[in-house]
């Protein structure tokens, strides 16, 4: 191949930007760049997504970016992302190989960039230059961005007419800017105001009135000054609307009847909202197309909403119910027969929800997919029992302080449901190793297993996943049973493991480590916090087969010193964030590490 070009001989710039499209990161795009001149064009040319920080001076960083990506559509403000600078790299430092490079700057050059880094907040200045810079903008995030104004979102929104997808969040707008984005954006699809404490009803009533006839999501949360009135409007404007979310506690019934009943298209509606009673409820009977409900904290509706629901929303898939205190087994029979396509369905914090309601749902949703109960204090054995009798599709189960299910609710799981691919469970304290062991046994395709602070599980289980199960995501933190041999059966059963948790296992030591190292070389994620047992010998063996280690905490071992600390930032050239005391970081690992070690609170 040498001194022959056989790619760029061959593939025309059609196959080579398809090419570029099926690259998943930032740094993969910015590498096929650089390989020459052509790949450098191309990438100019196919790059739409922007993902930058921000200044207090950002029309030189945009300007430049505009004139190097003329394709952009998408850009994302991220105002903790740092905003790269040009550097003066001394003689020494370009003999360094290390990848992180230490640079010496004159006093001149201090100043010059402390001037620069002074604030990381974009101003209405940045947003104008965005709208400038790129006419052509789709979808914008601004998300925290709290010292841009409704005058920059003026300058913004008369620039961007075709803007698509705006995400305010954090933001404090006005109802000037609002009103601009409705009177100029008149494609707007997408629009999020969660936490703009500054607006108000006038400025989503002209929003509405603008714009409303494209809009299809909408989220608002946080904004004292919108009420029903406001509501009212959406519901006469936005007929077209599909998501609306909203977390408010100046909302009552009118508001949300006033959506429900115009918004006719509505597939996914997200509610918190103290004020609503089974009035309002009733009236999400109507919404035929609705797919995906979620009412937290409704502490005034009772089965008699629910039972309207399961009249009108025969297409329901994914139901969440969160401190519901009123909702009771009858409720979740009826959402249960009468959805019975039902694929997610979320328990959280419902006290008044048993054994029976979760019986009802496997018995009546064949086609459930993902089943979470949190909180449940009153649901038994025999509920998983039945759902693991019924739905034989269910991929993923989350169980949180559920103190009434045992090892047979596991079981029966393990048994009926083969497609099982995510089990978390914390602090369910009668679950233990049969229950593991028969997730180990049936569970072919389980790749994400999180057994936190389930003390009755030990080594027996983990040797029984490790043979059956290939497994992607290992979380055993508190699980105090569990030592060595428990893991290296991990090891040596999951090549593919990239992340793994093991803090507070007193049981565990080097050889877990070692045996990690070896077998497990995929790594990118590692928690060993308060392992008492570790010590610098066991990290040294496991860094040095785990080549893409991107994160590693490690507070609170004894036996892990500075000299082990150093190994990690040394030997693991992906390293992205490393935890640990700052007392066991030396002046030179400091300086190698630069950002990438996180110090605990109470170190700083």
């Amino acid at each position: 191949m040498r001194g022959h070009d056989r790619i760029n001989a061959v593939l025309p710039d059609e196959l080579i930007f398809e090419i570029f499209a099926r690259l998943d990161s930032k740094a993969s795009l910015d590498a096929f760049s650089l390989v020459c001149k052509r790949w450098h064009r191309i990438d100019r040319l196919s790059r739409t997504t922007l993902r930058v920080g921000s200044s207090d001076s950002p029309e030189l960083l945009l300007g430049e970016l505009s004139r190097r990506f003329v394709s952009v559509k998408n850009i994302h403000v991220d105002e903790l992302l740092s905003v790269a600078l040009p550097v003066r790299i001394g003689r020494r430092q370009r003999r360094n190989r290390s990848p992180l490079l230490f640079v010496n700057f004159d006093k001149a050059y201090r100043r010059y960039i402390s001037d620069i880094m002074e604030s990381f907040c974009l101003t209405d200045a940045g947003l104008a230059a965005i709208g400038e810079s790129f006419g052509q903008l789709e979808k914008l995030s601004l998300i925290w961005c709290s010292s841009i104004s409704s005058n920059g979102l003026r300058s913004l929104a008369g620039n961007c007419a075709s803007l698509k997808s705006l995400d305010l969040q954090g933001c404090y707008v006005g109802d000037e800017g609002l009103a601009a984005v409705g009177e100029c954006c008149k494609h707007l699809e997408e629009l999020n105001l969660r936490c703009c404490e500054g607006l108000s009803d006038v400025g989503l009533i002209q929003l509405a009135t603008g714009c409303g006839r494209s809009l299809k999501s909408l989220g608002i949360a946080a904004c004292p000054k919108i009420t029903d009135v406001s509501l009212v409007t959406l519901g006469s404007q936005c007929a077209s609307l599909e998501m609306f979310s909203m977390d408010s506690e100046v909302m009552h019934d009118e508001g949300l009847l006033a959506v429900v009943r115009g918004c006719h298209q509505l597939k996914t509606l997200k509610l918190q909202c103290t004020n609503i009673t089974d009035e309002g409820l009733k009236a999400i009977g109507c919404c035929s197309s609705l797919e995906l409900l979620a009412l937290h904290n409704f502490q005034r509706i009772t089965n008699l909403g629910l039972l309207a629901v399961d009249k009108g929303c025969k297409h329901l898939k994914s139901l969440s119910l969160s401190d519901c205190a009123h909702v009771t087994d009858k409720g979740l029979e009826a959402i249960a027969t009468g959805c019975r396509d039902l694929m997610h369905l979320e328990i959280n914090g419902c006290h008044s929800i048993g054994t029976l309601g979760l019986e009802s749902v496997g018995r009546s949703c064949m086609n459930l997919t993902e089943l979470a109960l949190l909180y449940c204090q009153r649901i038994g054995n025999d509920a998983l029992i039945e759902i693991g009798r019924g739905c034989r599709f269910l991929q993923a189960l989350h169980l949180v302080d559920c103190p009434h299910l045992g090892d047979d609710a596991i079981s029966s799981i393990a048994r009926g449901c083969p497609n099982l691919t995510k089990l978390h469970v914390r602090r369910c304290y009668e679950i233990g190793n049969k229950a593991i062991m028969a997730v180990g046994e049936h569970c072919k395709n389980l790749t994400d297993l999180s057994l936190r602070l389930c003390d009755r599980v030990g080594d027996e289980a983990l040797i029984a996943v490790g043979q059956g199960c290939p497994l992607r995501h290992l979380n055993v933190s508190g699980c105090r049973e569990i030592g060595d041999a428990g893991i290296i059966a991990i090891a040596r059963g999951c090549p593919q493991l990239t992340s793994l948790d093991v803090s507070v296992l007193q049981n565990i030591g080097d050889m877990a480590l070692l045996e990690l190292g070896e077998g497990c070389s995929s790594m990118k994620d590692i928690v060993i916090s308060h392992c008492r047992q570790i010590t610098d010998s066991g990290l040294f063996h496991l860094v040095k087969n785990c080549g893409m280690l991107e994160s590693c905490h490690m507070v609170y071992c004894p036996g892990i010193s500075s000299a082990g600390v150093a190994t990690v930032i040394s030997s693991c050239p992906n390293i992205k964030k490393v935890l640990v005391e700052k007392s066991k970081v030396t002046e030179r690992t400091r300086r190698r590490a630069g950002s990438v070690i996180t110090y605990l609170c109470m170190d700083l």
